[in-house]
């Protein structure tokens, strides 16, 4: 099993608008199991958590957008202007043992 955090540095007074628009966006998706916004450590910070059997299963994920034109396009519409919220982001994969 692994856990994957895409986390992302907003532009000051912006952290909960893109937590918000990311809680909708993956409303229906069964594999992001949080959306978190951060209360110590650096500021202005949202990490998505995903959860996925393997490695495989995660590449797989972004493979069913490239195939599914209509769940890509959907999803392209709920995240409009996502990137004018955040100044910088990263990704960090753990193992979970």
């Amino acid at each position: 099993m692994i856990l994957v955090h895409d986390i992302f540095v907003c532009k000051p007074g912006n952290a909960s608008k893109l937590a918000k628009m990311f809680k909708e966006a993956m409303a229906g998706n069964d594999e992001v199991v949080n959306i978190m916004t951060d209360l110590t450590g650096a500021y202005n910070r949202v990490i998505m958590v995903s959860k996925y059997d393997n490695l495989a299963a995660f590449e797989e994920s972004f493979e069913k957008y490239l195939k599914d034109a209509a769940a890509a396009k959907k999803m392209k519409e709920a995240m409009a202007g996502y990137q004018d919220l955040y100044l910088s982001g990263s990704r960090e994969i753990f193992r979970i043992w």
